[in-house]
């Protein structure tokens, strides 16, 4: 379930807002234990996504580093790369 969280700072172009919801949405389903909450559960585990999504896109613009932004295409062909290698050509 959480190998769909991936990393989102120093990109180039930065972080979009889908990105950061997919990422709190993955998290707050791991955490939950939920893939899909209850009706009773609806409205807490909905109200934690979007707290969770405010939280990291408040991280991602108060960190900072030095190095140089990462490019999506090379991280795209690397994790192609990793999973040739794990999985075998697909």
């Amino acid at each position: 379930m959480c190998r769909n969280i991936r990393t989102l700072f120093n990109f180039d172009p930065p972080a979009t807002e889908e990105e950061i919801q997919a990422a709190a949405l993955q998290y707050v389903r791991k955490i939950s234990g939920f893939n899909k909450p209850s009706k009773v559960n609806e409205e807490a585990f909905n109200q934690a996504v979007i707290e969770v999504a405010a939280v990291t896109q408040t991280l991602l613009t108060s960190l900072s580093t030095n190095a140089d932004p990462r490019d999506r295409e090379v991280e795209r062909e690397r994790a192609r790369e990793r999973n040739a290698k794990r999985f075998g050509p697909s």
